[in-house]
């Protein structure tokens, strides 16, 4: 279980699109809570939000104090600015203990593949997310697959990946996750003679 508490307020006025740009103006940023209930608006500091926004993924469960009610939640969705960086609205899911959760965490490759190190491939991933189910108390941060042993032309599908027994992937198991791939060939240039053939013989012809 995740320690990252965050604080939050009700949102009980300042609605809309102006109220939003107000209150990210000041420091906060609007957001809303998803979950069993009805969607709950909410404000959150700025300043604390980005100083933990590191330490969280989408899958990390957050302890968000809500005018002095925990809830458990994720993030969703964080809308951000990167010009001005600002982030203009966030997105949470409450999860609720004891009712199965769907989502979707990141697939993160571990090793350096034998077709890279000793046949001069590269690797490429092809799947970065997958889709789960589980009990929210063994949400997984990460999936990962060991690419260490993928020579020249394999690759590694969803059925590779190692899952914990608790969790159920819903992602098609043949589904390519990442594959080693050798680097093609640059076209060779036609030479410059070919090129100026062309212009020989306009030039003949206009000399006839």
């Amino acid at each position: 279980m995740s320690d990252i508490t965050l604080k939050a307020t009700v949102r009980k006025s300042d609605f809309g699109s102006a109220g939003s740009r107000r209150l990210v103006r000041s420091g906060s940023i609007p957001a809303v809570i998803y979950g069993k209930e009805a969607p709950l608006a909410v404000v959150v500091n700025a300043k604390e939000f980005t100083t933990k926004q590191h330490l969280f993924t989408e899958t990390t469960i957050i302890k968000l104090d809500v005018d002095g009610t925990e809830k458990n939640v994720f993030v969703k969705e964080v809308q951000e600015d990167f010009l001005k960086g600002i982030i203009n609205h966030v997105d949470f899911y409450e999860i609720t203990y004891g009712v199965l959760l769907r989502t979707r965490v990141k697939v993160e490759l571990v090793g350096t593949p034998e077709g890279v190190r000793t046949q001069g491939g590269v690797l490429e991933q092809v799947l970065h997310e997958v889709e789960i189910e589980c009990f929210p108390r063994h949400l997984p941060q990460r999936l990962t697959a060991d690419v260490t042993a993928l020579k020249l032309g394999e690759n590694v599908r969803v059925f590779n990946l190692e899952v914990p027994a608790e969790v159920k992937v819903l992602t098609d198991a043949e589904e390519t996750v990442a594959t080693v791939k050798s680097i093609k060939e640059e076209p060779v240039a036609a030479p410059a003679a070919a090129e100026e053939a062309p212009e020989a013989a306009a030039a003949d012809a206009e000399a006839k």
